[in-house]
């Protein structure tokens, strides 16, 4: 058996190894990480040997942790992600390149469309009708995303809402409350088969599936790091967030929404951002708390995105495509039977 995993930030971790009657043997580490002292490296392979291959992520690290001496340095990598790459080897994990990719960037569109399409591409990766697609949201009006789980009354002030003409919109996955004006934010969604974070803990999944967008966010000069569990940051404060939707079929949805340019005193009067967030940040207002990538590259919001692309088709391939015909006036009737009723809407009141 043979997995990898890519450590978000870190090095890549590789095993090889034989499963006879239900136990690890012949275990293989190797990768471009570093490792001092160089025995401790067999050590490693040895606490793994006679393992069993469902064990978990933990047992595995465990094992290591304790089998590794006292004066160890590991660089690029961690006992857990030595686990992540067996767990991937025995659940047969993809990777990134074993997809033909589309990346798709139509014209602005409804917001409540937008939230339909993501439901909709999901499901068509998922049914096997589409190839793993990442896909650029534009949108033509001002609007409120909250999370699935979220209450409408306790995050929206609907009167400061319907006074910015910003439509409530209720998305699949969890996650905050979001205002999004048109062109002031970056919106990006992944559709991926479960096969590519096949292995990998939740957690792990997201800063896994969001490792190229911080590669271009650093190639403009931003000091971009994951904090976990969904948020990109940098020194300068938050970027934007990540959310994530597993469908039955095993699909994943994986969005994230990032600061370009920011009206901070809409925001604060459209969404109850209570003190508790804001104290648990440690900042007294919402400006403390986000800092737009126009303000740390200065650059357009056009130019931002086209980088984004070239660093995902330069490390994970990808043709331009587009939404089929089929797909719109599927995310077409979805709008009208799921997202603008008050029974989606109003789920969590």
């Amino acid at each position: 058996m043979h997995g990898e995993y890519k450590v978000p930030g870190g090095k890549l971790v590789v095993v090889d190894f034989e499963v006879v009657d239900d136990r690890i043997t012949d275990f293989r580490l190797s990768g471009d990480f570093f490792l001092e002292p160089d025995d401790a490296l067999a050590c490693i392979n040895e606490a793994i040997e006679g393992h069993h291959p469902n064990g978990t992520i933990e047992e595995f690290a465990t094992a290591i942790r304790q089998a590794l001496p006292s004066e160890v340095h590991l660089l690029g990598f961690t006992p857990d992600s030595v686990g992540v790459a067996i767990r991937r080897a025995v659940t047969g994990a993809a990777h990134w390149r074993d997809y033909d990719w589309q990346i798709v960037h139509e014209p602005p569109i409804a917001p409540v469309l937008n939230a339909a399409l993501d439901e909709v591409l999901t499901a068509a990766v998922g049914e096997g009708l589409r190839g793993p697609t990442l896909r650029i949201w534009e949108w033509n009006a001002p609007a409120v995303f909250i999370g699935s789980f979220q209450s409408v009354k306790n995050e929206v002030d609907e009167e400061q809402a319907k006074a910015r003409h910003a439509q409530i919109v209720r998305r699949i996955s969890g996650g905050g409350a979001m205002y999004m004006e048109p062109e002031a934010c970056i919106t990006y969604a992944l559709y991926v088969p479960g096969e590519l974070v096949r292995g990998m803990s939740f957690a792990d999944s997201y800063a896994y599936l969001d490792e190229w967008v911080l590669e271009a966010l650093k190639s403009l000069g931003i000091d971009a790091v994951y904090k976990p569990l969904n948020d990109i940051t940098s020194p300068q404060g938050k970027i934007g967030g990540a959310a994530q939707k597993r469908l039955g079929s095993g699909a994943v949805l994986h969005h994230v929404t990032m600061a370009y340019d920011m009206d901070a005193g809409a925001m604060t009067q459209v969404l109850r951002i209570g003190r508790e967030k804001l104290s648990d940040k440690g900042t007294a207002s919402a400006e403390k708390r986000v800092d737009p990538l126009r303000s740390q590259t200065g650059l357009p919001r056009e130019e931002i995105i086209e980088r984004m692309i070239e660093v995902f088709k330069r490390r994970h391939g990808g043709t331009d495509g587009e939404v089929t015909e089929g797909e719109w006036d599927a995310a077409e009737r979805l709008v009208e039977k799921k997202f603008l009723t008050e029974e989606w809407i109003r789920r969590v009141p």
